[in-house]
């Protein structure tokens, strides 16, 4: 029976709470970016607040094997300093037994990169290249048999389980999905999972018409998925992004050198098709800026996006194009926006991601509910200062995807089992 963080009794418990740590870290192991680690601290706050302890578990990267620049106890004295409380450290996830059973209420205790462990992820590790099925067949049936052993160990530290980690929700791996089920009754979610679920029932169940969906990216491949699942619930689409040169050249539009799929043509205009039988209006880019070649330092044009020249490609959407948008977004009562709308990682081909961004806000200003997810996204909104100026911003890149896919996401789902 799921729990809810707000009523459940901590008092004299320990609660072990699966986070998103995985944050960057320089080569000096300076955390660049602790956001993940601050919109965890609400729950963990509220365990010890509630009279319980916090066994904290967490991966970071994707390490083959033990390497000191995956250990979390590069990120302990952070965590410390967010929490207001010493955390204690274990340097083996599967070794904490007296450590976690000596936590005394209001401590807190970081356990060592969960992805340590092959049984993590419940996927072998260290096969020759040229083994056989046999061979895989039967690591895999090894790993999958150890996995429960490996969860089991985690589970036993602790009386309750908190999922705060959205950014892997969509893995069902041991942390994330296994471990609820030893916890039937003691198991809930977090403030930021709680926040992300409800940001995302808010577009996909509840959304306020005219409903617009932003979606960009550089290829359709990506987001296939995301764009079918869309044409059933929104009132307006836009594409934008690399993605976009795809629908234009589908349209019989020049589109140069642009970055496009050839083999998802088909997929595109069936795309399109669908959308005019279900009176969704597809919004791709009227305008684009061009350049001579994929570099901050290139010569670049505006030009209507069906006629890029050869030899150009389009890098970011153009002022036209950026005003019909203005328009759509100012005019909806709810917009999802996941990826960018150029090549926003150089600054001469950001201008249209800042710019949504900005209308973004404005929108939210006017009261509509405004969803922002996707690594490119999120910092656009941060950029520009306006990540509290839209309704949420979620912290889960593949995680929001396969949510917008229409999937149920494994770490949800064990906890509401």
């Amino acid at each position: 029976m799921q729990q809810n963080i707000d009523s459940y009794d901590f008092n004299g418990k320990r609660a072990i709470v699966r986070v998103d740590f995985n944050v960057p870290l320089n080569d000096k192991f300076e955390i660049t970016d602790d956001t993940r680690i601050r919109r965890a601290m609400p729950t963990l706050k509220k365990v010890l607040a509630g009279g319980g302890s916090v066994i904290i578990m967490s991966h970071l990267g994707r390490p083959k094997k033990v390497e000191d620049k995956f250990s979390l106890r590069h990120i302990v004295d952070h965590v410390s300093e967010c929490l207001g409380v010493p955390v204690q450290f274990a340097d083996d996830c599967q070794k904490a037994q007296a450590q976690a059973a000596a936590l005394k209420p209001g401590e807190a205790l970081l356990l060592e990169n969960l992805r340590f462990y092959a049984e993590e992820e419940g996927k072998p590790r260290g096969l020759a290249e040229d083994a056989s099925d046999d061979e895989k067949k039967a690591a895999k049936a090894a790993v999958k048999a150890s996995q429960k052993e490996f969860v089991k160990t985690l589970a036993s530290y602790a009386d309750c389980y908190i999922n705060d980690a959205f950014g892997t929700a969509h893995r069902a791996h041991g942390s994330t999905a296994l471990i609820a089920s030893y916890f039937p009754d003691d198991k809930m979610f977090g403030y930021l999972m709680e926040g992300e679920i409800k940001a995302i029932d808010n577009v996909l169940k509840n959304a306020q018409h005219p409903f617009t969906a932003i979606i960009g990216g550089s290829k359709v491949s990506s987001k296939l998925a995301v764009l079918e699942n869309m044409l059933e619930k929104v009132d307006n689409l836009i594409i934008g992004g690399g993605m976009g040169y795809t629908f234009v050249k589908a349209q019989g539009g020049r589109i140069g050198n642009s970055l496009h799929e050839d083999e998802l043509i088909p997929q595109a205009l069936e795309i399109l098709a669908k959308a005019e039988e279900k009176g969704v209006n597809i919004y791709l880019s009227k305008q684009t800026l061009v350049a001579d070649e994929f570099s901050n330092e290139a010569r670049t044009q505006l030009v209507p996006s069906s006629e890029i020249p050869d030899g150009w490609e389009g890098m970011d959407a153009g002022p036209e194009s950026l005003a019909v948008w203005k328009d759509v977004i100012l005019s909806s009562k709810t917009v999802l926006w996941n990826g960018p709308v150029g090549v926003f990682e150089m600054s001469a081909f950001a201008n249209g991601t800042l710019t949504i961004a900005r209308d973004l806000a404005e929108a939210t200003g006017k009261g509509a509910y405004t969803l922002v997810g996707g690594g490119d996204s999120v910092a656009a909104v941060t950029r520009m200062g306006f990540a509290d100026k839209v309704s949420y911003v979620s912290t889960g890149g593949g995680a929001m995807l396969e949510a917008l896919e229409g999937k149920d996401l494994p770490g949800i789902a064990a906890v509401r089992e």
